[in-house]
């Protein structure tokens, strides 16, 4: 019985390309593949929520710690909120989603968006911090809870963590964009410094 050796194959316009399939010339298929098999992750949406915490802490109480104060007031037209307002509702609305994840009220806070940076930013770091220690407890098992926002929506605790990440993403976007209208690189954009020998 004749057996290929080998295979040469040239195109047009193409190189050489020659091959020797040797798991067909001796009459079998090839071996196939190793399976690896994992087990998956028991709480994969709260490990995620948990991961993003520390990148937008960073990026979100950096921008408003990069805003100088004189700018709180900023806002890029009339028909926008300030600054601050934004800074404010960052620690508000983190406050809130991250308490609808536990069973302990949100933290209580009497910062205004006239209060001045100092005092925001702290509002906006104890929010994160207060995401952190109600996210370092969470898991998947009451994903499918439903929980009270308002007096007139409900949401479940999975709804509850996507819309978190979602306003991360959201208002970090924007505290970016009031940055570089006042000429400011945002955290995330700031070039990375060499370390240090």
């Amino acid at each position: 019985m004749n057996r290929i050796k080998g295979l040469a194959l040239l195109l047009p316009g193409f190189t050489l390309v020659g091959f020797a399939p040797s798991a067909f010339a001796q009459g079998g298929a090839p071996a196939p593949a190793t399976q690896v098999t994992t087990s998956p992750a028991p709480n994969p949406v709260s490990d995620q929520l948990r991961q993003l915490v520390p990148r937008y802490a960073k990026n979100m109480v950096g921008a408003a710690e990069a805003m100088p104060a004189d700018k709180y007031d900023y806002k890029p037209t009339k028909e926008q909120i300030t600054f601050a307002h934004l800074v404010l509702h960052v620690a508000q609305s983190n406050n809130i989603l991250c308490s609808k994840l536990t069973t302990t009220p949100p933290p209580q806070s009497d910062a205004k968006d006239t209060d001045g940076k100092d005092k925001l930013v702290a509002a906006i770091k104890a929010s994160f911090d207060y995401c952190s220690e109600v996210l370092a407890k969470a898991d998947d098992s009451g994903l499918g809870t439903s929980v009270s926002l308002s007096a007139t929506r409900t949401m479940t605790k999975a709804g509850v963590m996507i819309t978190l990440a979602g306003d991360w993403y959201d208002h970090y976007s924007a505290q970016a964009g009031y940055l570089r209208l006042n000429g400011i690189l945002p955290p995330s954009a700031q070039p990375a410094t060499p370390p240090k020998m």
